[in-house]
């Protein structure tokens, strides 16, 4: 029995299951199986990250759909929520991002839209997973006339370009603005540059060199301090940077200090309520939300809605509450009036945006929000026990908790897509914060690592 999917897709080592060649070729027929119950010939688009092990599953994956009577439309590198977009543009069926996002080289994944351009749910996902583990798979495979074929689609790209330069007002212009830019030698290595290039910014990009397994490697949003270093050197008024599949965004003011997801969250929120076009008046966060945040958005009269972690969740809880914007601290935001998933691009032109509009650097817009002290570890765990089934781990949460009182939080929680425990914690002073995370962290290693 195969457990597949996780809280975004389907992600694991590159060449032990679930991402081996012969289980991605059974994916691939097991949607491509499914989406043929709709009575026509299925049309699929696959695209992916910069992964050495992308060529192998990207093989893999479209000769399970061709078996199956699937055409299959190829794009090559190309950030996730691209693909969502593409899904819907081109009137295909289904498409698949080949990614690990933000992991490791040696991680890839399969996260998958559907016609609309939103991501499967949890029911479409569990029919996939028991096709596939049901062994029906070889007996529902068409006669060969009927086999799919496979071709490169060039444009995508130019496709996509297209679709983000029309997120903006029209004809607006960066040639005032000089942009340190890192893109993780991932997906938007060549997309990102040249759309902001397009757009006149004068762009100075780090992590475009992509070999297969530099991807993340130092690099993109889960390093700042690289980004804060190009922003000193090339004298940026903001430095961007993404994750290796493009869904998130992190940046630096012209200071070179951090502005974290929940930052532009706030930033943002606040200007699409001055300009009357926050619906409901309504931000969709999440459960790692920094206290700052919320004080922020209830000082200027937003409603705050909390969703677990993950887009996909953010997502649900923004259609549920008529919300059309929401996100999380890693940013991965989502401006539901512009597309159906996070987009770092995205994020990044309204960012730009704000800034252009109102005049001011982005020293002073992040002012808009105070950043509670907030320490993260990351534990990796040999398997994942209820934390209802460990009491020393539940008594020193209770403690630290206790000793906190209004003046902080505790969020421990298993990782949906490694096997990793972590510890967050939220306080008023970074010693106090520091420490608390680590008592906390070392009773969870003691137990689990």
């Amino acid at each position: 029995m195969i457990k597949l999917f996780g809280t975004d897709g389907i992600r694991g080592v590159a060449n032990i299951e679930p991402m081996t060649s012969e289980t991605t070729l059974k994916i691939g027929q097991a949607l491509a199986y499914l989406l043929s119950r709709k009575g026509h010939r299925p049309r699929i688009i696959i695209g992916k990250d910069t992964r050495l092990s992308g060529y192998m599953l990207e093989s893999a994956l479209a000769s399970g759909m061709c078996s199956m009577g699937a055409d299959v439309i190829l794009v090559g590198p190309m950030p996730t929520p691209g693909i969502a977009f593409l899904t819907s543009s081109m009137n295909a069926d289904a498409g698949v991002v080949i990614s690990a996002s933000h992991n490791p080289y040696e991680d890839n994944g399969f996260k998958i839209f559907k016609s609309s351009g939103m991501k499967l749910n949890n029911d479409e996902e569990r029919e996939m997973e028991e096709l596939i583990n049901s062994g029906k798979l070889p007996s529902l495979l068409p006669p060969s006339q009927n086999i799919g074929k496979a071709y490169r689609e060039t444009d995508a790209l130019g496709r996509y370009i297209v679709f983000l330069r029309h997120t903006l007002p029209r004809n607006i212009s960066l040639d005032d603005r000089t942009i340190a830019l890192d893109c993780a030698n991932g997906s938007t290595y060549k997309v990102a540059p040249m759309l902001l290039r397009e757009m006149r910014a004068d762009v100075q990009p780090i992590n475009i060199h992509p070999n297969g397994i530099n991807i993340n490697e130092n690099a993109g949003s889960l390093f700042p301090e690289n980004l804060a270093a190009a922003v000193e050197e090339s004298r940026a008024e903001i430095g961007l940077a993404f994750d290796g599949d493009g869904d998130r965004l992190i940046a630096v003011d012209e200071n070179g200090n951090l502005v974290t997801g929940d930052q532009i969250i706030a930033i943002c929120a606040l200007h699409l309520k001055s300009e009357g076009k926050l619906l409901n008046d309504t931000v969709v966060t999440t459960v790692m939300s920094n206290l700052g945040l919320r004080e922020c958005l209830e000082k200027n009269g937003i409603k705050r809605v909390e969703s677990p972690v993950g887009d996909r969740f953010v997502l649900e809880k923004m259609i549920e509450s008529g919300s059309i914007f929401g996100g999380e601290d890693s940013g991965h935001i989502i401006f539901r009036n512009h597309h159906t998933t996070g987009d770092g691009i995205i994020t990044a032109l309204q960012l730009l945006w704000v800034m252009k509009s109102t005049g001011k650097k982005l020293s002073e817009l992040s002012k808009v929000m105070k950043v509670y002290p907030q320490k993260l570890i990351n534990i990796t765990v040999k398997e994942k026990t209820p934390i209802e089934e460990l009491p020393l781990l539940q008594k020193v949460i209770a403690e630290v908790e206790s000793d906190l009182g209004d003046k902080g939080r505790v969020l421990v929680r298993y990782s949906g897509t490694q096997r990793m425990i972590r510890v967050m914690v939220e306080g008023p002073t970074h010693d106090v914060t520091n420490d608390s995370a680590e008592k906390i962290a070392q009773v969870a290693k003691d137990l689990l690592a």
